[in-house]
């Protein structure tokens, strides 16, 4: 039987002791994804950090444990491991290695490749996307190893491509298919929480659509007086093909194939959790002046993020920075944008219409040419098996003292509907520690540490609970 205070009492010792030094280091390796760092094999630093987690892990020396290192040609590296248990079953946990660059806003005194632990938080690029995943995965190996309790099969998988969309993962997957064998629950430590006082399971994913628009007027920028009013502005023309996928007043993704049937289900979580979170979107993100939510409905604020498509504009290219930005009526003007796709939207066929759409009757006949990268499918959990349910709401009100709630993720993670589509009989328990202000991706991410304490605990009951079912 789980003694669950003990448990408790160990994780906490365990993430101070064993975690917390070498996850700083970690963190202070920048192991930029392919996306961000085209030489990232010359660079050396995602080997440098994925030789620092095996060192940890091999330091641990937990009797039993397989590790394995596999190196595809051209492709980053991914990391495997066994840990043989007393169920016919197997466990699969995931997590991810690579990291976001390092963006601009850090406060004085934090930087990307610096770790800083201040009170409960420790601050720096990766540590909780998702560097803390293996080091969880182990401390919940070693904990139910302390206990001598019969557990499932785990395997613990750690790719290096997630930030980039996961381009590498499925030859791995297809690769070690023998060894992963046919897992009955992924959980995958990579998703985030909607507060820090409970346990939260993410139920959706929404897919992402990355593309540059470009605009092009002329071969050659003009004089604003001489060309303005005859030569359209590339600018104007722009923000106006924009306009044909986003309503500029309301922020609602018009096109019908960028929409979806929301499930009844998810309707009936979203009204719960929005009833957690009403008052913490106030403060969930760092306003500027007096502005605040789009909506002072929680649900709707809810299935915006989760179900809805939006549309961000991550950087432009064509204009000039201000101290050289001239009188010139420009010839180009490109914009890089974020769309985010609901999650049962087929991101292929997102990609072919909205392609039609952009570039279809442009105004004055300009030239527009849209390139859509790969585009990321979103992901919609299987119904959650009744005793996998029990075992989340009671490791949540044992470790949190609230129970579990599920919710949909704004964010995407390629991996999942790739393994949903692989192990369609597969339970899914998808959590992780970014909760308000964890930022991750922008300046000043943090680990929230009492959480990841908390999650590793709750994982780890979880897992025992679901191979005594």
């Amino acid at each position: 039987m789980l003694n669950r205070e003990l448990l408790s009492t160990r994780v906490d010792e365990f993430w101070e002791q064993e975690i917390i030094d070498s996850l700083s280091t970690y963190i202070e390796i920048p192991n930029k994804s392919p996306a961000f760092d085209a030489n990232w094999k010359a660079n050396g630093h995602m080997d440098r950090a994925m030789a620092h987690v095996m060192d940890w892990v091999k330091a641990q020396n937990v009797e039993g444990l397989e590790m394995s290192l596999h190196e595809l040609p051209g492709k980053t590296p991914t990391l495997l491991l066994e840990y043989p248990g007393a169920v016919d079953d197997t466990v699969l946990i995931y997590g991810h290695l690579d990291k976001q660059p390092e963006f601009s806003g850090w406060h004085e005194g934090l930087a990307p490749w610096t770790a800083v632990r201040r009170d409960d938080k420790l601050y720096g690029r990766g540590g909780a996307d998702d560097g803390y995943a293996i080091y969880s995965a182990i401390a919940i190996i070693k904990l139910l190893k302390e206990q001598n309790l019969p557990h499932p099969r785990l395997v613990i998988l750690l790719e290096a491509s997630e930030e980039s969309g996961s381009p590498d993962l499925p030859l791995y997957m297809d690769e070690l298919s023998d060894t992963i064998g046919t897992p009955s629950l992924v959980i995958a430590l990579d998703s985030t929480c909607g507060n820090y006082d409970q346990l939260w399971v993410t139920t959706s994913l929404r897919g992402m659509l990355i593309g540059e628009l470009k605009v092009q007027v002329l071969e050659q920028g003009a004089h604003s007086g001489a060309a303005g009013g005859i030569v359209g502005s590339s600018f104007r023309l722009l923000r106006q093909l924009l306009s044909r996928i986003e309503d500029e007043h309301s922020g609602a993704i018009l096109p019908s194939f960028l929409n979806e049937q929301i499930p009844d289900i998810r309707r009936r979580e979203a009204a719960a959790a929005g009833e957690v979170l009403s008052e913490d979107f106030n403060t969930m993100y760092t306003y500027a002046g007096a502005s605040g939510p789009i909506s002072d409905d929680p649900t709707e604020l809810v299935l915006n993020n989760t179900w809805q498509a939006t549309l961000e504009v991550t950087g432009i290219d064509g204009l000039p920075d201000l101290t050289n930005a001239g009188n010139v009526l420009r010839p180009y003007t490109t914009a890089k944008f974020a769309l985010r796709l609901p999650p049962t939207t087929d991101p292929k066929l997102a990609e072919k219409q909205l392609t039609e759409l952009l570039t279809d009757n442009s105004p004055y006949g300009v030239e527009v040419v849209f390139d859509a990268g790969d585009p990321a499918p979103g992901w919609h959990a299987p119904e959650t098996n009744p005793a996998l349910q029990a075992a989340l709401h009671s490791a949540s009100n044992e470790f949190f003292g609230a129970p579990a709630i599920n919710m949909g993720c704004g964010g995407s993670i390629p991996f999942m509907e790739f393994l949903a589509k692989k192990l369609p009989d597969s339970q899914f328990v998808v959590t992780g520690v970014l909760g308000p202000h964890s930022n991750a991706h922008g300046p000043n991410e943090f680990l929230h540490i009492p959480t990841a304490k908390k999650i590793t605990s709750s994982m780890t009951s979880v897992i025992y609970d679901w191979g005594q079912r």
